[in-house]
């Protein structure tokens, strides 16, 4: 429930704060958020992060879903079930859902943050929680699935009614 209720919050946050850009600013006008730092600038993106599969927002939305469904597959048939792994996937799901939300609506993504000090692409707040989300995924598979996670689904670890006995909140 936590989980569920933490996407649904990073969902809002993120269409309300795409919502407000386009309210508030002209498309490619900027505004100072933090200067010489960051900036909104109000972009719609038909493609991917770096402009991949720039008017193919079709594919685009087909790949998110695809993702999202295999992410949540994970997580319901509890082949994740560390807390990390957990937090891991509800952050891509959030994001894969605010980008395809935007996609599927618009057929574009409207992205906003823009670093002023590289040339790195513009993005928004679904990407922000993929990015993290993938960051915590690695840490994730690489130091805590082996040992806390994969034993469990050798070993078939479900109890009576497919609870996990070795899950104290089962």
């Amino acid at each position: 429930m936590l989980y569920a209720a933490a996407l649904l919050l990073l969902l809002a946050a993120d269409q309300l704060v795409k919502l407000w850009v386009v309210r508030h600013l002209a498309l490619y006008e900027t505004m100072a958020l933090l200067p010489g730092f960051v900036e909104l600038k109000y972009v719609q993106n038909t493609g991917g992060g770096w402009s991949v599969l720039s008017e193919h927002t079709w594919l685009l939305s087909l790949l998110t879903a695809l993702i999202m469904a295999v992410v949540l597959a994970l997580v319901l048939r509890r082949v994740v079930r560390h807390p990390l792994g957990l937090w891991s996937c509800t952050l891509v799901l959030a994001g894969g859902l605010g980008n395809l939300i935007d996609r599927l609506r618009l057929g574009y993504v409207v992205d906003m943050f823009n670093f002023q000090f590289m040339n790195y692409p513009v993005f928004n707040v679904a990407d922000i929680c993929i990015v993290f989300g993938m960051i915590l995924g690695a840490v994730y598979y690489l130091f805590l699935y082996e040992k806390v996670d994969a034993p469990r689904q050798k070993k078939g670890g479900e109890g009576k009614n497919g609870a996990d006995p070795a899950d104290p909140g089962a």
